[in-house]
């Protein structure tokens, strides 16, 4: 079976694409980390060029009497590797002087003047050593770790604290400060940097502590003795506070991330529980509004909201209502076309009856006109209901031409004149020609509704008024008459299907409802409209008719 896929799910699923949201912070992150390690190295490089400069063409400091045996220069080489723990504990330069000293080497002075430079520019979180151009250390100076409870953070988190703190740990690592800062045995010898830096080029170096706990950035600088090196100057700090840095926009970014990913899931959550509500309330009343029967029970009531669904329940509405006069008139058709059938076959009946009894041959020709008029009038009905489908079908082929809408209105008044001998017509209608595009016999088959809805209406005696006018670059035709006014119940829909306001007058000839429909279609074929109003001084109606001029 397929899954179904509800509407809030679907949403739930599309605000999964928030997710793209900490992708893009941690690219942002890493982008940043690489700005800041940069930097970082670039001040390294500059306070070695600080020192590089104070020792600059001073070369009798970078010379070392050796010691006197191979056992003691082992013991010195071991001393130097301890040379960072000591720096730690003290606090001050770690000179060779001193550790030659231990070691019963024989030591000068230079060393001392290297320190108290050293001593000048230490910080507390870097570490600066000098070497000779024979890989040999002359001084080495400060701490790769933070001074005492410098590091340390505020005691006293809640336990949703501490335990956010372990979520965090679990995803971006806290930096630590315990590690080996040690050098290693052969740091002098395959550093890249110093490598570089005795070659004459300043250069940077990203390595690993000597137990792999942390990255430690080091900057080497060339000592000048004229155009010689003669030695380089070495500094080196650790990129934890980096790595601080980073950790804290990282919890930023999740904390910003997760916050919005909420309140949008709320949202969309709840603007998708509101849009399925109103849809399945729209569907509960288009389905309760035909009742069992197949009769139209109610009407959906049409929202006033603006949006899409708002759009569809007003459609709804306005499809059922139109389902609701056509299920009306359909109701009412059998009763209509009982009305309009009985009396043709009423007469065609009794005429044949008739017929068949009477022996007088004059008589029987009497009898037998009254049939054919009453075999006539059921033809006109049968015609008339298919009046309107033939001429929606043949609107689809009809070809259109340019032709003058006065001068086909002249025309037929004049035949009108000849078949409503007791009607007056009155015609306006400009001198000039009004054009437009579309069928003159349409056209004049459009009049002919009018013109016999005006004469069924009119009252005896008043004439027929005809209006043509150019107004707002189209042509405006009115078809006023004397007489009862519109009722109610069909302003608005007159000009629909099988709508008839006659009710019982005019029963010699059959009415079905078709021939104002038949005008609506013509006129919508033209690309006009017609409708239809009371006068103002409630004397009569008026049909208006609006055609675009070609």
């Amino acid at each position: 079976m397929r899954p179904r896929l509800t509407l809030r799910l679907k949403l739930a699923l599309v605000a999964l694409t928030l997710l793209a949201l900490p992708w893009a912070g941690w690219r942002y992150v890493q982008e940043m980390e690489g700005f800041l390690l940069e930097a970082q190295q670039q001040a390294l490089l500059a306070t070695a060029r600080a020192v590089a400069t104070a020792l600059h063409d001073r070369p009798q400091l970078m010379h070392l009497q050796p010691p006197r045996s191979d056992a003691a220069r082992e013991a010195v080489e071991e001393n130097l590797r301890r040379a960072a723990e000591q720096a730690e504990k003290s606090g001050q330069p770690v000179l060779v002087e001193e550790i030659g000293r231990e070691s019963g080497a024989p030591t000068g002075q230079p060393e001392a003047e290297i320190g108290a430079i050293l001593r000048g520019l230490e910080r507390s979180t870097s570490r600066i050593w000098v070497v000779n151009r024979e890989l040999k250390l002359l001084a080495l100076a400060g701490s790769l770790k933070p001074a005492e409870g410098a590091g340390k953070a505020a005691g006293g988190a809640g336990g949703s604290t501490e335990m956010w703190r372990r979520l965090l740990d679990f995803v971006v690592p806290q930096p630590t400060e315990n590690f080996d800062e040690a050098l290693d045995p052969d740091v002098l010898a395959t550093g890249r940097e110093i490598a570089h830096a005795l070659l004459g080029a300043p250069s940077t170096r990203l390595r690993a502590s000597a137990d792999g706990r942390v990255v430690i950035a080091s900057a080497a600088y060339p000592i000048w003795s004229r155009d010689d090196v003669v030695g380089a100057v070495v500094v080196e700090e650790t990129t934890n506070s980096i790595l601080a840095v980073r950790r804290q926009a990282l919890e930023r970014l999740l904390l910003t991330t997760l916050a919005a990913f909420v309140l949008a899931a709320a949202v969309l959550l709840g603007f998708a529980t509101r849009l399925s509500s109103r849809i399945r309330r729209l569907r509960d009343e288009a389905e309760g509004a035909v009742d069992a029967r197949g009769r139209l029970a109610h009407l959906v009531a049409g929202s006033r909201a603006g949006d899409e669904i708002g759009d569809l329940s007003r459609s709804f509405s306005a499809v059922l209502e139109k389902l609701a006069q056509h299920h009306g008139y359909l109701e009412s058709l059998a009763g209509r076309l009982s009305h309009e059938l009985r009396t043709p076959i009423a007469v065609v009946r009794s005429s044949l009856e008739n017929l068949g009894l009477e022996q007088d041959a004059q008589q029987r020709r009497v009898y037998l006109a009254r049939a054919e008029e009453g075999l006539a009038r059921l033809s006109k009905i049968l015609t008339r209901m298919s009046e309107a489908s033939r001429l929606e079908q043949g609107l689809r082929n009809e070809a259109r031409v340019r032709f003058d809408l006065a001068a086909v209105l002249r025309e037929c008044v004049e035949g009108y004149r000849l078949a409503y001998p007791r009607r007056e017509f009155a015609l306006s209608a400009p001198a000039g020609a009004l054009e437009a595009e579309g069928s003159p016999d349409l056209f004049a088959q459009l009049l002919d509704k009018l013109v016999a809805n005006a004469d069924d209406f009119g009252a005896a005696g008043t004439p027929i008024r005809l209006d043509l006018q150019r107004a707002d670059g189209q042509a405006r035709l009115e078809v006023s008459n004397s007489g009862p006014l519109l009722p109610r119940e069909v302003e608005g829909r007159l000009f629909d299907s099988m709508v008839s306001a006659r009710g019982e007058q005019a029963a010699g000839e059959p009415h079905l409802g078709l021939g104002l429909y038949v005008a609506r279609l013509i006129a919508e074929f033209h690309g006009g409209r017609i409708t239809a109003a009371n006068l103002a001084d409630g004397s009569g109606v008026r049909v208006a008719l609006t055609l675009p001029l070609a």
